[in-house]
């Protein structure tokens, strides 16, 4: 019997020890963790006033370009210990320079850590809506306001709700309505290790109204940017972990009915589209590895990606930006305009970039 036991032991050991080996080669292969990219530089300058970060960037049809920036998020890197600030950007100025946002209202600043952003412009009154995914005391939640003036945003409103637990990105569709991705299913970091371990497609996308808060998509591994196609029909989620982007049909009650993916070989985080073509342009993280275990000598690397035709039956995905780390380390959003494009990054700097 003792002898039999030591037999049964030494296979569960070795059984254990082989599924081990073989997820965390399936983690390395996730975090593409031996990828190297060429460098494509664009014709960029550093924008003025962006040290700490732009994490996300929105454009709206008339240029106004509105900034996150000082993200503090568990597991990276961050160069301030500084609150978040928001900035606002006029593309169509001929020096364009990001002006920081003063923010009235009862929210307190002094926690305020901004994540991802989207703007929705009410077509009654012309009246932008900023929203803005807030980690305070890394909590999740959501702040509204009303851009006015030129450089003010008016807080409106906090929202908090159990299914928009670990909000990552959420595109506006509405006043007081969004789209929200959660990006982890479990609240602490180690559960979260054993959620990547074990490959859990747990995650969600949840849809909010002051009527009604529900989950409208999940199966997802951690879904990050999140935006809406120009004619409002479809949502595209990337998800990061997946190396693709998911395209979703909106349906009535607001349901999403999941269409197809679009591999893009990358750990893409934020997602823009082009007002004008529906190009859908993504900030991406080349080697995640070296953006979770930041070293100055080695640093993370920077890359842009563009989707052409994205409903067709063979998208065009092509590399319009890359860099070692040396000139942009960590980018996560890529947002065009005009033969212009805005690149930002998780904690580092942002840049102008001319596309003609």
């Amino acid at each position: 019997m003792a002898a039999m036991k030591k037999v049964l032991l030494a296979v569960a050991v070795a059984t254990f020890a082989a599924f081990s080996g073989q997820r965390f080669l399936k983690l390395k292969e996730i975090m593409l963790a031996s990828r190297q990219i060429p460098v494509k530089h664009l014709s960029c300058h550093y924008l003025q006033n962006i040290e700490y970060g732009a994490e996300d960037i929105t454009i709206l049809k008339d240029g106004l370009a509105f900034m996150s920036t000082g993200l503090k998020f568990p597991g990276l890197h961050s160069f301030s210990d500084e609150p978040g600030k928001m900035y606002v950007l006029d593309l169509l100025h001929p020096r364009p320079t990001p002006v920081e946002l003063q923010i009235s209202g009862e929210l307190d600043l002094t926690s305020f850590n901004p994540h991802g952003i989207s703007a929705y412009t009410d077509e009654a009154d012309d009246s932008v809506y900023v929203f803005v995914v807030n980690h305070p005391h890394h909590n999740s939640q959501v702040e509204i306001f009303r851009y006015v003036e030129e450089d003010t945003l008016v807080h409106l409103k906090t929202i908090t709700h159990p299914l928009l637990h670990s909000v990552n990105d959420i595109v506006a569709v509405g006043v007081e309505s969004f789209y929200a991705t959660n990006d982890r299913y479990f609240h602490s970091d180690a559960l979260l290790l054993v959620a990547v371990f074990l490959d859990l497609t747990w995650c969600d996308v949840v849809f909010y109204s002051p009527h009604e808060v529900r989950m409208v998509a999940d199966g997802l591994r951690s879904p990050n940017g999140i935006n809406l196609s120009p004619d409002k029909r479809y949502i595209y989620v990337s998800d990061i972990m997946d190396h693709d982007i998911d395209v979703f049909e909106r349906q009535e009650g607001e349901q999403l009915r999941y269409i197809k993916s679009v591999a893009v070989g990358s750990l893409c985080d934020n997602i823009e589209v082009d007002h004008k073509t529906g190009d859908v342009w993504l900030g991406c993280h080349p080697n995640a590895m070296k953006l979770s275990s930041y070293d100055p000598e080695d640093p993370p690397g920077s890359e842009v990606l563009r989707i052409k035709n994205i409903h067709s039956e063979k998208p065009v995905v092509s590399l319009e930006y890359a860099d070692d780390g040396h000139v942009l380390m960590g980018s996560s959003v890529a947002a065009p305009y005009e033969g212009k494009l805005l690149i930002g990054s998780v904690f580092h700097k942002a840049l102008y970039c001319l596309l003609k």
